[in-house]
């Protein structure tokens, strides 16, 4: 029999596992029900919290005058619970019926909420230029092109109003989708800017990205190649080759060297392109017959360290100060090891690397009378209250006298009168300079790979615009002027008409 101190236990141990089971229930039935309400309120708050309000970006029309949006602010539904007091998202993006369903019920599993977010209505339209908003940790920001660049402008609520123009944007897209379709390349970017003030009317690269869906493309679609990223031009360079010697008179346009077809320094011979030699040539053949031999003449006479400054002062190896986020400065440090080979190469386009929009910017400069312009895409800050800020055109340098562009613009015109007939516009003067450049390789040397580039510009003698447009790696063909001249001509012939602008020869 137990002995009564042994019952006495098991009776106080009963009652009290009695106790703490109704204390249990009374726990998770009110106190711990109030903790997991206020927790799921919680994650319900920073769900709300994590809804941002950002200003529009707006892109101009200019044969009317209108503007139209390609960022906005929209409101998304989403579904979520808050069953056993855990707040849950149940759905990202219900359908309008579940939507319409949800807004006329109480639902006793499910509610509707809403949340301020980033919509583009153009999709993948101008996408690298605006970027998108993205997620820094559990903070959403904007993330590439203007998003990133004016994060803390948009943040305040303040509209972007842009220098691009909606019919020049799309047919420069349409220009680049033709080209990747008809050559292959791995990417492609077209620029268009107004030489006089440095907006940029248009800024195409493929491959893109829809940003209202960002999460389902590779990084890589993200990079805007015409500023993000460099490459070794080729002949489009020589130009700025032979700005310099004018401008420093140490050539003419008439100036005459013997061509050999190569020049060998330090044990290599640099040869032209075709591997022929041409005898006697003026400085403007040199350009109309892309030369080599030609540009290192030309940059011999110049001297290395006049070549250098003219470099730095049209702007390359260093950023040009558009407003978009992670701008490339380029690489010429090549130029600073004092070697000769180095100088010739660059005299070419080759040993150097620059970004597009360096390039187009620097023949704007050729093309205004010899004057840098900043590159800009935004025209104006509009704030809620409706002040606005304008972004004035600002020259950053004088590379070149305007004697000397006009010298570079006759030889350019030249270039396509006796080379290029594809990129010609009946009734215009058009001037323009292709390069291709072998591919550097990893391992050294370069491999068999090419980038093709042109940057051209009309009227000639009073140019509306600069357009540059460049390919990696191009399939089944081997020279710029063959592969890029037809879609140079084409983007001509579109914008002398958008802009009314009359002929200037007969």
């Amino acid at each position: 029999m137990l002995s009564k101190w042994r019952i006495n236990l098991f009776t106080v141990v009963l009652f009290g596992a009695v106790g703490l089971i109704f204390y249990r229930l009374f726990y998770l039935t009110y106190l711990q029900h109030d903790v997991l309400s206020k927790i799921a309120e919680g994650q319900y708050q920073n769900q709300q919290e994590n809804s941002v309000r950002r200003g529009h970006i707006y892109i101009r029309d200019l044969s009317t005058g209108e503007k139209q949006l390609v960022a906005l602010q929209k409101s998304f539904p989403y579904v979520f619970s808050k069953k056993d007091g855990r707040f849950k998202i149940v759905d990202k993006n219900p359908p309008p019926a579940e939507v319409e369903r949800l807004r006329q019920e109480s639902g006793q599993e499910t509610s509707l909420g809403y949340e301020d977010g980033r919509y583009y209505p153009e999709g993948s339209f101008l996408a690298q230029v605006l970027g998108f908003l993205g997620f820094d940790e559990n903070r959403r920001v904007g993330q590439y092109g203007l998003e990133a660049y004016y994060d803390e402008t948009i943040r305040k609520e303040n509209d972007l109003i842009l220098t691009i123009d909606k019919n020049i944007q799309s047919f420069a897209e349409k220009e680049l989708d033709y080209l990747l379709d008809k050559w292959r390349p791995v990417s492609g970017t077209v620029i268009v800017q107004d030489p006089q003030t440095g907006a940029i009317l248009a800024m195409a690269g493929s491959p893109s990205f829809d940003p209202n869906n960002y999460g389902n493309y590779p990084l890589g679609n993200f990079v805007n190649k015409a500023v993000q990223e460099a490459f070794e031009p080729g002949s489009s360079f020589k130009p700025i080759t032979m700005s310099g010697a004018l401008d420093k008179k140490k050539v003419t346009p008439e100036t005459t060297y013997f061509d050999t077809g190569e020049v060998e320094i330090a044990g290599y011979k640099i040869k032209n392109f075709n591997e022929k030699s041409f005898g006697t040539q003026t400085m403007s053949q040199v350009l109309e017959k892309s030369l080599n031999t030609g540009a290192m003449f030309v940059e011999s006479q110049l001297g290395d360290d006049d070549f250098l400054n003219y470099v730095i002062n049209f702007g390359f190896g260093q950023a040009t100060g558009i407003d978009l986020a992670g701008e490339a400065a380029g690489d010429t440090s090549n130029l600073y090891s004092k070697r000769k080979i180095n100088f010739l190469t660059a005299s070419f386009g080759q040993g150097i690397s620059v970004t597009p929009i360096q390039l187009v910017n620097a023949y704007s400069a050729i093309a205004n009378g010899g004057k840098l312009m900043r590159p800009y895409v935004v025209k104006k800050v509009v704030k809620p209250s409706g002040e606005t800020k304008e972004t004035k055109p600002e020259v950053i340098g004088t590379p070149i006298s305007e004697k000397t562009s006009a010298q570079v613009k006759a030889m350019l015109v030249g270039v396509v009168e006796k080379g290029f007939d594809k990129a010609k516009v009946k009734g215009y003067d058009v001037a323009a300079k292709t390069g291709t450049a072998q591919i550097a390789s990893p391992k050294g040397g370069y491999s068999e790979e090419f980038i093709h580039d042109m940057v051209g510009f009309a009227p000639a003698f009073s140019p509306r615009f600069v357009v540059l447009i460049k390919m990696d790696k191009p399939q089944g063909i081997r020279f710029a002027a063959d592969s890029l001249s037809p879609s140079l001509g084409n983007i001509t012939r579109f914008l002398l008409n958008y802009f009314q602008i009359p002929p200037t020869r007969q």
